[in-house]
């Protein structure tokens, strides 16, 4: 009795049992050979198999077995290289980083530096400090930079050249070119004091709650 040729599904399976299937891929190419065999051994000798559809039942078994080996190989590439990044970004532990960040903590007699970024040349460019109610306390204004990474500090007076209290204040940012608003990114120094590996890669721990992850380090210091 003839055996009808197989298909995609019968030599690789359905995409929903490749997903549910425990079975290993040693076992499917076990049972995909099987069938084979039975195949050629059971085939109408009137109407043998064709040979273009047995190469293209073993390119897909053999495709199947490649992709899952590449998952393989590259799942323990990543956990290498994971791992490799915390052993560097371990020398970064008490080391001072730029991150974003808008948040500015004066202390009496002292200078705060801060940062912030343009993704493009702006013609204008203004920046604002303010306290915790929202009031602008001191404001600069620069004019026209470039694209790149701005450095400042603040000698923690306000507009009117008075000291400021000690607490936290924030730092914003307004560019524009032509009509258009450019985005300002502010940036922020602070400390190291501990890396970690999580699911987004590497993280830095800041201090008071606060991390960011390794690319989004601007400078090291």
């Amino acid at each position: 009795m003839a055996v009808s040729a197989l298909t995609s599904s019968d030599s690789i399976g359905a995409p929903g049992a490749l997903s549910s299937t425990t079975a290993t891929s040693a076992d499917s190419e076990q049972r995909f050979l099987k069938l084979l065999v039975t195949q050629l051994n059971n085939q109408d000798p009137l109407n043998p198999l064709d040979n273009a559809q047995l190469t293209s039942q073993l390119a897909q078994m053999s495709t199947v077995s490649g992709i899952e080996k590449l998952n393989s190989a590259f799942q323990s590439l990543l956990a290498q290289s994971g791992s490799s990044q915390v052993l560097q970004s371990a020398s970064l532990i008490g080391r001072t980083v730029l991150v974003p960040g808008s948040e500015l903590t004066p202390k009496s007699g002292a200078d705060v530096p801060f940062a912030f970024e343009v993704p493009q040349s702006a013609d204008s460019v203004k920046v604002t400090i303010t306290n915790a109610a929202g009031d602008t306390v001191r404001s600069f204004d620069l004019g026209a930079l470039p694209q790149g990474v701005k450095t400042l500090s603040w000698d923690g007076l306000s507009d009117t050249g008075a000291p400021v209290a000690d607490g936290r204040y924030m730092v914003n940012g307004v560019a524009r070119s032509g009509d258009t608003n450019v985005p300002v990114t502010a940036l922020a120094y602070a400390s190291v004091s501990s890396v970690s590996q999580g699911a987004t890669g590497v993280s830095l721990d800041l201090g008071l709650g606060r991390q960011a992850r390794l690319g989004d380090v601007r400078l090291i210091l």
